[in-house]
C-alpha cells in the first residue's frame, strides 16, 4: 500500500480559522512539535478567513492553504459559511476542511457534513487532549492522507 511520505521539506501550508488566541497558541505549540514542517497561517474571523482563502486585499499573495482547521463559532461570519464559500468554490473546494469545535450538538455535525466539511473533531478542554487531537490531525492530514498537490516521494 503506498504511504504519504512527503518528497521534500517544503512546508505544508495550513490555514487555522480560529477567534479564540488561547486555542491559536496551543495549535501553535502543538505543531511546533511536528515533524512535518508547517506553515501555519492564522485567520481570527469568517471574513478574514474569506478574503485569506481568495487572496482579497492584504492577502494577496497569501498562500494556497493545503488543509483549513475552521472553528465554526467565528465573528463576522461563521464557520459554516465559510465552509459553505469554500465548498462552492472549484478550486477552494478541493482543500480539505478539518472543523474543529467545541461544538458536539448533532445539528452541528450532521449541517457541517452537509456542506462537505472532510472531518469533523470536537475541540477537548483539557490541554493534553487539546495537544493529542491536533497531533492526530497532523498524523492523518499530513502524515498519511495525500493532499492535492502534495510530491510524494517514489
Amino acid at each position: 500500500m503506498r504511504q504519504a511520505n512527503r518528497s521534500s521539506d517544503k512546508p505544508v501550508n495550513l490555514l487555522l480559522v480560529e477567534d479564540n488566541p488561547a486555542d491559536v497558541r496551543l495549535t501553535e505549540e502543538a505543531l511546533r512539535e511536528s515533524r512535518i514542517p508547517v506553515n501555519l497561517s492564522v485567520a481570527s474571523d469568517g471574513v478574514e478567513a474569506v478574503d485569506y482563502l481568495f487572496q482579497r486585499g492584504r492577502f494577496c499573495d497569501a498562500p494556497r492553504p493545503e488543509l483549513i482547521l475552521l472553528d465554526l463559532n467565528l465573528p463576522k461570519k461563521s464557520g459554516r459559511e465559510v465552509l459553505s464559500e469554500i465548498k462552492a468554490d472549484p478550486i477552494l473546494r478541493r482543500i480539505p476542511v478539518v472543523v474543529m469545535t467545541t461544538s458536539t450538538s448533532e445539528q452541528d455535525v450532521e449541517r457541517a457534513y452537509r456542506l462537505n466539511a472532510n472531518c469533523y473533531v470536537a475541540k477537548p478542554i483539557a490541554l493534553e487532549d487539546f495537544f493529542d487531537v491536533v497531533r492526530s490531525i497532523e498524523d492523518f492530514w499530513l502524515g498519511k492522507a495525500i493532499l492535492p498537490g502534495m510530491e510524494i516521494a517514489g
